[in-house]
């Protein structure tokens, strides 16, 4: 297929051009895809929020204004969706829990980045899928898509304190997995020999 710029891409979905439209699922696919994953409980809901944000996005795309990243305009688009699915399947119960923001500190939310750069992103995705609802939530957008605290607590209608303890527990959960991981892993190359 003949490659095109990023400005023929959008004309020809605003036109709805089944080609340009399949050109710029194809594009973003995988990017959007692994988003999408992070947010999901597995990777068929990874893939209907996939579907819905392009959906969303080809619906929408005559409101770009060709002012900043169009990837960034469709991330956003993204990210929402999966907020969305989450606000209406699972986070209505979860959100009631209120935490006191003195409980946890911010120097001790931090996130081992060498153990999770040392992952295959699948083992990661599966490990975040497992985290609780709210918690894998407000996990994703702290690490991965950059939110403040502040910023989480206004999206998801919950306290700044609640963000911290999100993350916090997140991060003691993910650790606890990959202990678990590299301990059987030890332990099934430790027969081997």
């Amino acid at each position: 297929m003949q490659a095109y710029t990023e400005t023929e891409i959008i004309n020809g979905c605003r036109n709805n051009i089944r080609a340009f439209q399949e050109q710029l699922y194809k594009n973003y696919y995988s990017l959007f895809l692994k988003i999408c994953a992070r947010y999901a409980k597995d990777m068929e809901d990874a893939e209907q929020l996939l579907n819905d944000s392009f959906l969303k996005i080809f619906t929408r795309i005559g409101d770009y204004k060709n002012e900043g990243s169009f990837e960034g305009w469709m991330k956003r688009i993204t990210i929402n969706t999966c907020l969305d699915y989450l606000k209406s399947r699972y986070l209505k119960t979860s959100m009631q829990m209120q935490v006191n923001a003195s409980m946890v500190t911010e120097n001790v939310i931090t996130s081992d980045h060498d153990t999770m750069r040392q992952m295959a992103f699948k083992e990661l995705v599966k490990m975040i899928q497992t985290l609780p609802p709210l918690t894998r939530t407000v996990f994703n957008l702290f690490v991965f898509d950059g939110f403040s605290h502040k910023e989480i607590a206004a999206l998801l209608d919950i306290s700044k304190g609640t963000s911290y303890w999100h993350v916090h527990q997140a991060r003691n959960l993910l650790q606890e997995l990959i202990k678990k991981t590299n301990t059987q892993n030890s332990l099934y190359e430790h027969k081997r020999i």
